[in-house]
This record gives C-alpha cells, sequence and structure tokens, in this order.
C-alpha cells in the first residue's frame, strides 16, 4: 500500500487534531482516515 497523497501540512494538522505520530497518519489506510476525520468534524460542530 503506497502512502496518502496529501501535504506535510495536512498531515501535520491531522496528527496534532488526532494525538497521531504523523508516521502513523501517513500509513494509514484511507477509508479509516476518512472515517477519522469524519468523528473531528462532528466533535467539533458540537463543541460550537
Amino acid at each position: 500500500m503506497r502512502p496518502l497523497q496529501i501535504s506535510a501540512e495536512t498531515a501535520q494538522k491531522l496528527a496534532k487534531s488526532l494525538n497521531i505520530p504523523i508516521e502513523q497518519i501517513m500509513h494509514m489506510p484511507q477509508h479509516i482516515l476518512i472515517a477519522k476525520l469524519a468523528e473531528l468534524e462532528k466533535k467539533e460542530k458540537e463543541s460550537e
């Protein structure tokens, strides 16, 4: 499986917001990453 096609800035932002090392984010399957992003977005909307 090849690394995700995302920018370094995006990877850093995701790592910070999800509390996961950047290396782990880059090798995470895309469907799992999308699910985590959806969770994060849901939390942000609830906190507003």
